[in-house]
Parts: structure tokens; sequence; C-alpha cells
């Protein structure tokens, strides 16, 4: 049966400190709802984000069936289902476990694996083989059930991009081996790359019996004598230990085509409209558009013939402005899943991987298809970098309804992401370099975010273009 959950706890980037285990584990989950102003919220995990055709059209009949029909992509490469009856407990649960999206009710707030969204597509080292043999054995690990809901593994294909987002525990492809980091450290242990899995999840269990008496729910909460011979110990069963300092920033992939070369030059097909006026109403999600719920996409002048396309492409790359797909652009993306690759890879940054092979005429028309449902798929997009929070009035606790400000705030694409959160919670908030835009009593509150550091913030009144003006300035920011 599935309960409401309580409300979650503060974020560790809140005044509140440190997240101890002195209640619950407030994460949401399948299982175990979280109550919100526009009813309940599941999560449901993906561990690394991939999804096949199958599993995506079950999310989709799952948030038309018991949610208001949109799916939210989270900053864990995960969905929520928003707008859920207090009673749908089992046939939710009926639902996903029949596509095999919960392989284990113990451990379903467990799952939490983040993969490098384009690793084997663009020339890198592939992930799959090893993601799903993690998968097993957390599912198989009766420990690892205590994991909390915040606890997170990644497995990086050697480029940094999830390598940057401070899991508690990650592998790094590294040639035939994986690099090993626990926490936040710049310590790493090489170990060969089959029994990289084992030792995620025994670092990992070695974690729970070093926060017993901490309380901590990650490592990086544990008490710095209890962390550093929590690394000494995993490193006395793994390989010789290395210097390799944890990347400042993740980078997630750029929209559009991607082979094995890096990014593809392919101009979308006909299906490219042009882009609305930064800062206008059209730039604004509007949950009653479902065809472009969130503006027109950005397109190059039609006037302008396109150049030959190139022969092929290996992936598709889209962001998704705010995280929020209507119904029509999740079936179209698992459309085109279906047609080509067979599945979907969300991503950690709110983004979506459509793995192929296309042609080049192929690529260039599903991008202009993709485009036109309202989708990122260029990098100079206003939308790219943008995130908030649910804020009001899904959120009782949001004092603004912060994602129309970030709408009404876009500008040229800065070099720095940014989130918008209506309250100190910051919920989903990346992770990395980022600028942070709290909403106060006061105005917003706008800070300089690097991993644990964070620079003197600036507070901007009630002025919607003083606001929108700082937000730019502070994107822009140079390294």
């Amino acid at each position: 049966m599935l309960a409401a959950m309580p409300d979650s706890a503060p974020s560790p980037l809140s005044a509140g400190g440190p997240a101890l285990r002195d209640g619950g584990d407030a994460c949401p989950g399948t299982l175990r709802l979280h109550r919100a102003d526009d009813g309940a919220l599941a999560r449901v995990r993906v561990p690394g984000g991939v999804l096949s055709a199958d599993r995506a059209e079950a999310l989709l009949a799952a948030a038309g069936r018991f949610g208001d029909g949109e799916l939210h992509l989270t900053s864990r490469g995960n969905v929520q289902l928003r707008g859920l009856g207090a009673e749908c407990g089992g046939g939710l649960a009926e639902l996903l476990a029949g596509a095999g999206l919960l392989p284990s009710a113990a451990h379903e707030r467990a799952r939490n694996i983040v993969a490098s969204p384009l690793a084997g597509l663009d020339g890198s080292p592939a992930l799959g083989e090893r993601l799903a043999e993690l998968d097993a054995l957390v599912c198989a690990s009766a420990a690892a059930a205590s994991l909390s809901g915040r606890f997170l593994f990644a497995l990086d294909d050697g480029r940094g991009d999830v390598d940057a987002l401070g899991a508690d525990v990650t592998l790094i492809a590294d040639g035939d081996a994986f690099l090993l980091r626990i926490g936040p450290g710049d310590e790493v242990f090489r170990i060969p790359a089959a029994e990289g899995p084992r030792a995620a999840l025994r670092a990992a269990e070695a974690f729970l019996r070093a926060a017993r008496d901490s309380g901590a729910w990650r490592v990086k909460d544990l008490p710095d004598p209890v962390r550093s011979e929590l690394v000494r110990a995993v490193g006395a069963t793994a390989g010789p230990a290395e210097h390799r300092p944890r990347p400042r920033t993740a980078k997630a992939p750029e929209p559009g085509t991607h082979g094995p070369g890096g990014t593809v030059e392919i101009t979308p097909g006909p299906g490219y409209v042009p882009e609305a006026t930064p800062g206008s109403t059209d730039a604004l999600p509007d949950a009653h558009r479902h065809a472009n719920p969130h503006g027109p996409a950005h397109t190059a002048a039609p006037d302008n013939p396109p150049p030959d396309p190139p022969a092929s492409a290996a992936a598709l790359a889209v962001d998704v402005p705010l995280g929020r797909l209507t119904p029509g652009q999740w079936g179209l993306l698992t459309a085109t899943a279906r047609r080509y690759g067979g599945e979907l890879r969300l991503t950690p940054w709110r983004g979506i991987v459509v793995p192929g092979p296309f042609t080049g005429a192929e690529a260039a028309d599903a991008l202009g298809a993709l485009a036109a449902a309202g989708l990122i798929t260029s990098p100079d997009s206003p939308w790219t970098g943008v995130g908030a929070c649910i804020g009001r009035p899904g959120c009782a606790k949001s004092l603004a309804d912060v994602r129309a400000e970030a709408g009404a705030a876009l500008g040229p694409a800065g070099r720095l992401p940014v989130y918008w959160s209506g309250c100190e919670r910051r919920c989903g908030h990346p992770h990395g370099e980022w600028i942070d835009v709290v909403a106060t009593p006061d105005g917003h509150r706008i800070s300089y975010v690097r991993g644990e550091r964070r620079d003197p913030p600036a507070t901007v009144r009630d002025d919607p273009a003083a606001l929108a003006a700082a937000v730019a300035a502070a994107r822009a920011r140079a390294l």
C-alpha cells in the first residue's frame, strides 16, 4: 500500500546543516508518496537513466492513469509523477512492477545510480553491462536496503560528467580498470573493471557500518575522522591509491546530435520553428499548450538553406525546459526511441539522450520534430541550463511561482546553469558549479555555488527587470 510521505528534510545547503538520521527517510518513492499541494508525488528510480521504449510507455500510462499526465525529470535522472490520488497505491505499484520498474520493493529508494548519458555512443566506453550488474547487486544485498534515498552511486565513462556530481560511491572508467572514489575526496583506488560493481556495493555497505553512530545519510555527512577511516578501510581491500581531484563542473550533453567524434553539426528538418522572444509570455511554460508548452524552439533563418547533413549520427540529445514533459512530448520521445535505438537515457541535467543509429537525414528529421514539440535542441536556446523547483502553486512551502519567474527572466544562454528555488530547501538543485536563486520574504537571493562552497549572496528586491539582469550577469561569470 502506498502511503503519504511527510515533508522532506532540509537540503544540506540550507541552514539546517548536514542531514542526519534524526527521523525517517523522507525521500519519496513509488511505495511511499510525498504529499504536495497539487496531489501526491511518486519518484520512480531509473538506474543510469536508462529506459527501454516499453518501460517509457509504462511510465506514460502510469502518469495518465493515476496522475496529472505529465512526467518530471529529476537531478538524478529519475522520473516524478505528480497529481496522484491518495488511493492509487496498489494500482501504481502493480503497473510499475509489471514493467520491470520495481524489481525489489525493499530497495526501491536505494536504486539511485547515475551514469554518463553518452557512454558508448561517442567513442567513450560503454557502461550498460556494469550498470545492470550494480543495480542487480544492490537489489540482492539485504544491507543495501537500508541505504537512504539520498545515497548516490555514479558510473562515469571517464569524461568526468557524473564524477562531478558528488556521488557517495563513484566508478570512473579508465582503460581496462575503474577508479573508485568514496565521497567527495580527491583520492581514488584502481580496481579491475570486472570487479567495479561489487567494489562499489562493498563501499556502500561499509558506509552503512560507519554511519551507525553518527546517523549520517551520506558520506559527506560523516564526521571527518569517520569519513577518513571509511576511505582507508575501503582502500585496504581495493587497489593502489591515486590522486585525482573531482571535476569542478558537471558538463551535460550538449543539445543536438552526437557521433563517435563528439557533437555532430546537423540542421533540424522542417519541423523546426522560430524561437520565442526571451522574457516574453511565449517563453513561459503553460500546462494547457500540450503540443508545445514551453514556447517555440530555436531555429536557423529560413532563407539560409542548411548544409548537407553528415552520413550518420549515434544519438540525439535534447534538454527539457524545467524538466517537465507533457504526454505528447514523452510519447514523441518514446516513439523516436522505438524507431531507432530502442531506449531513452534520462540525464541528471533534466535532459534526454536518444541513442540511434540515425542516418544524417533521419537525425535532422527527428531533431526537427522534437524541436517543434517544444524541446531544447540547440545549446544557444535561452532555456539551456535553466532549472527550477516546482514552486507555487504545487508546493505549500514555496514563496513564489519560481517557474514563471525563471521564464520571465530568460536571456542569452549563460556559461553557468541557474536554478530557481521557492524556499531554502532547494529541492532538486544541481551539483558542481551553478547559480543559486532563492525566493525569500525580502525578494530573491543570488549566489555562486562551487560544490560545497558559495560566494556571499546578493539580494534583489521586487524588481523583475533588475532580477533578470542580475541572474544574467551571474551566469556569465568568468572562470
